[in-house]
């Protein structure tokens, strides 16, 4: 399998992060905003996709964006948490 097309939008009217590998939706990473924090509350890749290392890129990009956009990040999701954990870079977006 060569390399694959992968490309990551934020739908923000639907509040969500999403992951397309050769055009097809292959994972989401969802959120809640609330006033300056936004709490990422469900991350999933598509059975077809998993075991791909497909997650990272996505919480990556979604982390950077609210990031930019100067929000504080609520993980509930176990995925964005374990991604902050691993990845002490982010530690400053958690709200305290």
């Amino acid at each position: 399998m060569g390399d694959m097309e992968k490309a990551i939008s934020h739908q923000s009217d639907l509040s969500r992060f999403v992951l397309t590998v050769d055009g097809v939706e292959a994972g989401i990473c969802e959120y809640v905003d609330s006033g300056d924090t936004r709490e990422f509350n469900h991350t999933v890749i598509g059975d077809d996709f998993r075991g791909q290392g497909l997650s990272s890129p996505l919480i990556k990009a979604a982390l950077d964006e609210t990031r930019e956009a100067g929000m504080k990040v609520i993980a509930t999701c176990s995925a964005v948490a374990h991604f902050m954990d691993k990845n002490s870079e982010y530690q400053d977006l958690l709200r305290g």
